[in-house]
């Protein structure tokens, strides 16, 4: 799982970069012609799914000769082979896709040198980590513009918005952090006092470069003085450090996009604390940024399952393929991070397999993901979600994510058949019925629903790759163990993994993919957000 905070999330943090909306093309499936069963108790292929198999393969996924799987590099290479061996090995297919070779599907990512960046305002020069961050832009880039078009808090929503009346095609716009409130203390954007979108962090400022972005903006600018700092210090850290940054690079994308600090706020526009009214500011701005990108060689995988009756629906099983590598000469094995969730999905998908041999084919398609650089920021389920779906997202009925089974969190010393359900009930209470319905029959393990409370601090919600698909309106699941003290550690071996509770935990996952795979219809969407992060 990545982190909320740290240099490992440079690359979203600090480097991240637009990318395009375009969709793969894949070709037209026509049901599967064969005989069909009728459905047996699934218990007989979620009993496949065993603690020994497992092991057996988390031993070899999570060891040191796979040194830790970073996006990009070498060792991510042996995994992307592991992970596409198996599914020949099982007969598993590979989608028929333009954009899939060999169960490969590229994403082209880089790593991101460090910048060189100053805006210069009437003259007077400002610069990296003293002023500014840069937070999005691809490539070196120079360009000047005689006046700024200030939006207030930068939001664009279906019952509010700082755009109204405003054109901001190729220019730059100038934005502060926060929403406004009613005379109740309620956010206008939902009405409630609970932080949103527009609020939160990170996601607050992802969601105000996407408007800016939308209404063609040629560089966003957002004053936003507590994530300056914290953004400041990463830069200062980063600039001596020899870990590496990764962000998705399109180079035809030239948006800019930078956080600000209070100087340089004040040079743009000394009444920004104060006013949330938008106008235009005349003002001489000059932007040049420096940056050099080395091109890496990274992949999801993607293999599947045709469905008989429903081909063209699709469930979506994923997990993250990736860890972070060699640090400080110490091999992060990532065996919980993310080789838990990894070798959960090869195991639901022998047992699906298995069904399929006996003649009992899914209804619908099972997609099994891996994705790539979750790590550097969520970058293989951004890239397969915004830029290349593999399987059209209208179509997509449902994506179960694993990320991290395999161990127990100190508050649960006591209670070790648990698991954190996060996101069920976001979008769908179909979604959420079935997952509780599903493990009293077959599981029984205890639910813990405190990291999906939108309140909770830690905001899971946003931070494994379903965020990549509940973005675009598409139900999910986040099954999760919690942290412990060797995530993100060397100690993330193997040997630690307690693989009772990963079977069972994996099993699980496994009778909620039957059941959605094979039910009377798809989740209903009845909690869809209103406009996507």
């Amino acid at each position: 799982m990545k982190q909320l905070f740290g240099l490992i999330s440079l690359g979203l943090l600090l480097f991240s970069c637009g990318s395009s909306n375009k969709s793969a093309e894949v070709d037209k499936e026509k049901p599967v012609i064969e005989s069909r069963a009728p459905l047996p108790d699934p218990s007989i292929y979620a009993n496949t799914i065993t603690s020994e198999e497992l092991r057996d393969m988390l031993m070899v996924y999570a060891s040191d000769e796979f040194k830790g799987r970073d996006a990009g590099t070498p060792s991510e290479a042996l995994a992307t082979d592991y992970l596409k061996n198996y599914y020949k090995d099982e007969g598993i297919s590979s989608p028929k896709s333009t954009s899939v070779s060999d169960y490969l599907q590229k994403v082209p990512i880089k790593e991101l040198r460090f910048p060189d960046a100053t805006i210069s305002v009437d003259g007077q020069s400002f610069k990296l980590i003293e002023d500014l961050t840069v937070s999005q832009g691809n490539t070196s880039e120079t360009f000047s513009a005689s006046e700024i078009v200030y939006v207030g808090y930068g939001i664009k929503a279906e019952n509010y918005s700082d755009y109204k009346n405003l054109n901001v095609k190729g220019k730059v716009v100038l934005a502060k952090a926060g929403e406004p409130k009613d005379a109740n203390g309620n956010y206008i954007t939902t009405g409630t006092s609970e932080g949103t979108k527009w609020t939160n962090g990170r996601q607050a400022r992802r969601t105000k470069e996407e408007a800016a972005k939308e209404m063609g903006a040629k560089a966003f600018i957002l004053f936003e003085p507590e994530s300056f700092e914290t953004l400041a210090s990463f830069y200062k850290r980063f600039q001596n450090s020899d870990r590496r940054s990764v962000g998705l690079v399109d180079e035809n994308d030239k948006f800019l996009s930078f956080v600000i600090g209070d100087n340089l706020a004040k040079a743009l526009y000394n009444e920004i604390g104060e006013s949330a009214d938008p106008k235009v500011l005349s003002k001489s701005i000059k932007i040049d940024l420096k940056r050099e990108n080395a091109e890496l060689k990274s992949h999801n995988v993607v293999a599947y399952i045709p469905g008989a009756e429903l081909p063209n629906e699709y469930l979506i099983i994923s997990a993250h393929l990736d860890h972070v590598g060699v640090q400080d000469g110490e091999v992060y094995n990532g065996a919980d991070d993310d080789g838990s969730g990894t070798i959960s999905v090869l195991e639901i998908a022998e047992a699906f397999q298995k069904a399929v041999e006996n003649g009992h084919r899914p209804k619908r398609s099972v997609v099994f993901l891996h994705v790539t650089a979750e790590e550097k920021g969520l970058l293989g389920s951004r890239y397969y979600a915004d830029s290349d779906p593999v399987f059209p997202l209208d179509q997509t009925i449902a994506n179960l994510n694993i990320d991290m089974i395999g161990r127990v969190d100190p508050k649960h010393e006591n209670d070790r058949n648990y698991l954190y359900i996060i996101g069920s009930d976001r979008l769908s209470s179909d979604l959420h019925q079935i997952s509780e319905e599903v493990n009293n029959k077959y599981t029984k393990i205890n639910f813990d629903y405190t990291y999906n409370d939108p309140k909770d601090p830690n905001r899971f919600y946003n931070r494994s790759d379903h965020y990549n698909f509940a973005k675009h309106n598409i139900p999910i699941i986040f099954y999760f163990n919690g942290t412990h003290a060797d995530y993100h550690r060397p100690g993330d071996t193997p040997d630690k993994i307690e693989y009772d509770l990963m079977e069972n935990r994996a099993r699980l996952v496994f009778y909620t993919a039957w059941e959605l795979a094979n039910g009377v219809s798809r989740p209903v969407v009845d909690k869809a957000e209103v406009t996507k992060p």
